[in-house]
Protein backbone atom coordinates (compact mmCIF):
# COMPACT_ATOMS: atom_id res chain seq x y z
CA UNK A 1 0.00 0.00 0.00
CA UNK A 2 1.22 3.46 -1.03
CA UNK A 3 1.20 6.57 0.97
CA UNK A 4 -1.47 8.94 0.47
CA UNK A 5 -0.24 11.76 -2.01
CA UNK A 6 0.94 15.00 -1.09
CA UNK A 7 -0.66 18.36 -2.34
CA UNK A 8 1.29 21.39 -2.63
CA UNK A 9 0.23 22.46 0.95
CA UNK A 10 1.36 19.58 2.26
CA UNK A 11 -2.00 17.63 3.10
CA UNK A 12 -2.69 14.25 2.41
CA UNK A 13 -5.49 13.99 -0.53
CA UNK A 14 -5.82 10.59 0.55
CA UNK A 15 -5.54 9.04 -2.88
CA UNK A 16 -2.97 6.12 -3.16
CA UNK A 17 -1.58 5.89 -6.67
CA UNK A 18 -0.33 2.85 -8.51
CA UNK A 19 2.16 0.96 -5.85
CA UNK A 20 4.97 0.41 -9.32
CA UNK A 21 4.38 4.06 -10.19
CA UNK A 22 4.95 5.28 -6.95
CA UNK A 23 8.07 3.13 -6.52
CA UNK A 24 9.63 4.55 -9.81
CA UNK A 25 8.79 7.83 -9.36
CA UNK A 26 10.59 7.47 -5.55
CA UNK A 27 13.62 5.87 -7.06
CA UNK A 28 13.69 8.70 -9.91
CA UNK A 29 13.64 11.17 -7.12
CA UNK A 30 15.99 9.32 -5.33
CA UNK A 31 18.74 9.64 -8.14
CA UNK A 32 18.11 13.35 -9.26
CA UNK A 33 18.81 14.08 -5.23
CA UNK A 34 15.84 15.40 -4.84
CA UNK A 35 14.72 12.59 -2.26
CA UNK A 36 16.36 11.31 0.60
CA UNK A 37 16.82 7.71 1.08
CA UNK A 38 13.71 6.58 2.44
CA UNK A 39 12.11 8.39 -0.39
CA UNK A 40 11.06 11.32 1.80
CA UNK A 41 11.40 14.97 0.26
CA UNK A 42 14.86 16.92 0.82
CA UNK A 43 13.50 20.18 2.43
CA UNK A 44 16.00 22.47 0.44
CA UNK A 45 15.52 25.85 -0.37
CA UNK A 46 16.09 26.59 -3.95
CA UNK A 47 19.16 28.50 -5.52
CA UNK A 48 18.21 29.10 -8.46
CA UNK A 49 15.63 32.07 -7.41
CA UNK A 50 15.73 35.73 -6.48
CA UNK A 51 14.46 34.74 -3.74
CA UNK A 52 15.13 32.00 -1.47
CA UNK A 53 12.16 29.69 -1.75
CA UNK A 54 11.37 25.85 -0.41
CA UNK A 55 11.24 23.99 -3.91
CA UNK A 56 8.50 21.56 -3.02
CA UNK A 57 5.90 24.14 -0.57
CA UNK A 58 6.86 27.67 -2.84
CA UNK A 59 7.20 29.00 1.26
CA UNK A 60 9.93 31.47 1.33
CA UNK A 61 11.83 31.25 5.08
CA UNK A 62 10.65 28.51 5.67
CA UNK A 63 6.98 29.83 6.44
CA UNK A 64 8.79 32.16 9.18
CA UNK A 65 7.11 35.86 9.76
CA UNK A 66 9.30 37.78 8.42
CA UNK A 67 7.85 40.87 10.23
CA UNK A 68 8.14 38.76 13.28
CA UNK A 69 11.84 39.71 13.45
CA UNK A 70 10.97 42.85 14.17
CA UNK A 71 7.88 43.25 16.04
CA UNK A 72 8.60 40.21 18.50
CA UNK A 73 12.40 39.96 18.00
CA UNK A 74 11.93 36.42 17.51
CA UNK A 75 11.94 34.10 14.84
CA UNK A 76 8.40 32.85 14.46
CA UNK A 77 6.47 30.45 12.40
CA UNK A 78 4.09 32.44 10.16
CA UNK A 79 -0.14 30.77 10.02
CA UNK A 80 -1.41 29.04 6.75
CA UNK A 81 -4.45 31.39 7.14
CA UNK A 82 -2.23 34.68 7.04
CA UNK A 83 -0.93 33.93 3.51
CA UNK A 84 0.58 36.39 0.54
CA UNK A 85 2.34 36.38 -2.52
CA UNK A 86 5.26 38.60 -3.43
CA UNK A 87 8.28 38.29 -5.43
CA UNK A 88 7.17 34.50 -6.65
CA UNK A 89 7.04 33.34 -3.57
CA UNK A 90 4.51 32.53 -0.39
CA UNK A 91 4.53 34.63 3.01
CA UNK A 92 3.64 33.34 5.81
CA UNK A 93 2.44 35.35 9.09
CA UNK A 94 1.38 35.10 12.50
CA UNK A 95 -1.34 37.41 12.03
CA UNK A 96 -3.26 39.71 9.36
CA UNK A 97 -1.72 42.81 11.13
CA UNK A 98 2.11 41.30 10.13
CA UNK A 99 0.50 40.40 6.43
CA UNK A 100 -0.47 43.64 6.21
CA UNK A 101 2.78 45.60 6.70
CA UNK A 102 4.88 43.40 4.84
CA UNK A 103 2.69 43.72 1.66
CA UNK A 104 2.45 47.75 2.38
CA UNK A 105 6.64 47.25 2.51
CA UNK A 106 8.07 44.13 1.75
CA UNK A 107 11.64 45.91 0.87
CA UNK A 108 11.82 46.38 4.89
CA UNK A 109 10.52 43.75 5.98
CA UNK A 110 11.61 40.92 3.44
CA UNK A 111 15.07 39.59 3.54
CA UNK A 112 18.07 41.14 1.98
CA UNK A 113 19.60 40.16 -0.42
CA UNK A 114 16.37 37.53 -1.04
CA UNK A 115 17.39 34.97 1.94
CA UNK A 116 21.15 34.38 0.66
CA UNK A 117 23.65 34.63 3.36
CA UNK A 118 25.67 37.89 3.21
CA UNK A 119 28.78 36.40 4.16
CA UNK A 120 28.70 33.97 1.64
CA UNK A 121 27.74 36.38 -1.40
CA UNK A 122 30.59 39.01 -0.12
CA UNK A 123 32.60 35.69 -1.03
CA UNK A 124 30.89 35.34 -4.44
CA UNK A 125 28.57 32.56 -3.76
CA UNK A 126 25.04 32.11 -3.22
CA UNK A 127 23.80 30.18 -0.08
CA UNK A 128 20.54 30.11 1.01
CA UNK A 129 20.01 31.43 4.72
CA UNK A 130 18.29 29.63 7.29
CA UNK A 131 15.46 31.70 9.31
CA UNK A 132 16.79 30.54 12.52
CA UNK A 133 20.12 32.55 12.21
CA UNK A 134 19.17 36.14 11.66
CA UNK A 135 20.30 39.55 12.88
CA UNK A 136 18.09 43.12 12.09
CA UNK A 137 20.92 45.23 11.75
CA UNK A 138 20.11 49.01 10.39
CA UNK A 139 16.40 48.25 9.81
CA UNK A 140 16.93 45.14 7.60
CA UNK A 141 16.84 41.56 8.03
CA UNK A 142 19.75 39.23 7.26
CA UNK A 143 19.30 35.18 6.90
CA UNK A 144 22.53 33.46 7.49
CA UNK A 145 23.33 29.89 6.50
CA UNK A 146 25.21 29.29 9.71
CA UNK A 147 25.67 30.69 13.21
CA UNK A 148 29.35 31.54 12.44
CA UNK A 149 28.64 33.34 9.53
CA UNK A 150 25.74 35.25 11.84
CA UNK A 151 28.70 35.89 14.35
CA UNK A 152 31.13 37.53 11.72
CA UNK A 153 28.89 39.55 10.16
CA UNK A 154 27.52 40.85 13.65
CA UNK A 155 31.48 41.54 14.00
CA UNK A 156 32.13 43.59 11.31
CA UNK A 157 28.68 44.72 9.57
CA UNK A 158 29.63 47.67 7.14
CA UNK A 159 32.71 45.45 5.05
CA UNK A 160 30.43 42.39 4.50
CA UNK A 161 27.23 44.43 3.84
CA UNK A 162 29.89 46.83 0.95
CA UNK A 163 31.34 43.35 -0.58
CA UNK A 164 27.80 41.80 -0.76
CA UNK A 165 25.80 44.76 -2.25
CA UNK A 166 28.64 44.78 -4.99
CA UNK A 167 28.16 41.17 -6.09
CA UNK A 168 24.43 41.00 -5.78
CA UNK A 169 23.69 42.58 -8.88
CA UNK A 170 25.58 39.87 -10.97
CA UNK A 171 25.01 37.23 -8.59
CA UNK A 172 21.05 38.06 -8.51
CA UNK A 173 21.42 38.12 -12.44
CA UNK A 174 23.08 34.69 -12.92
CA UNK A 175 20.24 33.46 -10.12
CA UNK A 176 17.65 34.53 -13.15
CA UNK A 177 18.97 32.66 -16.06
Amino acid sequence: MTAPRQERNGRSSGKAGRPGIALIGLAVLWLLGVAGPAGLPQAQASTTERVVVNRFSGLAIEGFDPVAYFTDAQAMLGREEFEASQAGAVWRFRNAGNRASFVAHPDIYGPQFGGYDPIDLARGVTVAGSPRFWLVVGQRLYLFSREKSRDAFAAAPAGVLRNATQRWPGLEQSLAE
